[in-house]
């Protein structure tokens, strides 16, 4: 979905009504902005937990993912 947004001159923006309620922020709320090379991604705070938890479950089952192997790779890296 692609939808038109003014921005005023202070730099303000609307979501509309409907994108909030769905997104659950109707009382308000916060949401993260990321800029990309493709453009900018707006996420509620929940969408930004739910996906860094899947990044990190997916290098969590790794047979490396303890903090020694993690040091132990580094060490060898640097040739310590």
């Amino acid at each position: 979905m692609t939808l038109l947004v003014n921005i005023t001159a202070t730099g303000r923006m609307s979501l509309p009504a409907a994108i909030r309620k769905r997104l659950g922020l109707e009382g308000g709320g916060a949401v993260l902005l990321e800029e990309t090379d493709e453009g900018v991604v707006l996420r509620t705070v929940t969408q930004a937990v739910a996906r860094a938890q899947a990044i990190a479950k997916k290098y969590a089952s790794h047979p490396d993912a303890s903090v020694d192997a993690f040091l132990a790779n580094r060490r060898a890296d640097s040739g310590e």
